[in-house]
């Protein structure tokens, strides 16, 4: 199953220039507990956040210049398609950003997303999803420093 996950705002954005803006522990938990079994694909961006592989296992980056040497735990991929040519079975997890999630929203089955209830002037944006997917579930509403937020699954759609 290919699942992306990421929080998002009101107008769908994940980050700024300067990155994520919003801090939000119970959704870096939410994050760490839903991605903690299956693969997980970032960009090459996202890569550069990390010092070391998400729950002790390998990553894969996808990025199309695979001269770059990647650190120890992380895999170059060029695609997602490659990704589970060389691992057919298991879940993926996508964690970002803005252009892999781009690149591999049409084959996802589930979304799992945060969604951040205000506007912060992103300048970096998930893909439109709501015509492509089906809500399936919707957590309560909460509030972290002043941030609400709301945990959501969205299913492809047929």
């Amino acid at each position: 199953m290919i699942r992306l996950i990421a929080a998002i705002d009101d107008r769908r954005g994940i980050a700024t220039a300067t990155g994520i803006p919003w801090s939000l522990p119970e959704d870096a938990a939410y994050f760490r507990d839903r991605t903690r079994t299956g693969l997980i694909l970032m960009g090459r961006s996202t890569y550069d956040e990390f010092a070391s592989p998400l729950h002790d296992r390998e990553n894969y980056v996808l990025t199309h210049d695979d001269t770059v040497p990647l650190r120890d735990g992380f895999v170059a991929v060029p695609s997602l398609d490659d990704l589970r040519a060389r691992v057919p079975d298991g879940d993926v997890w996508v964690i970002g950003g803005a252009a892999v999630y781009a690149a591999t929203i049409g084959q996802a089955d589930e979304l799992f997303l945060t969604r951040v209830l205000a506007d912060f002037d992103c300048t970096k944006f998930f893909p439109p999803f709501e015509d492509g997917f089906t809500l399936t579930s919707e957590g309560e509403e909460h509030e972290d420093g002043g941030v609400r937020f709301r945990f959501q699954t969205w299913r492809t759609v047929g």
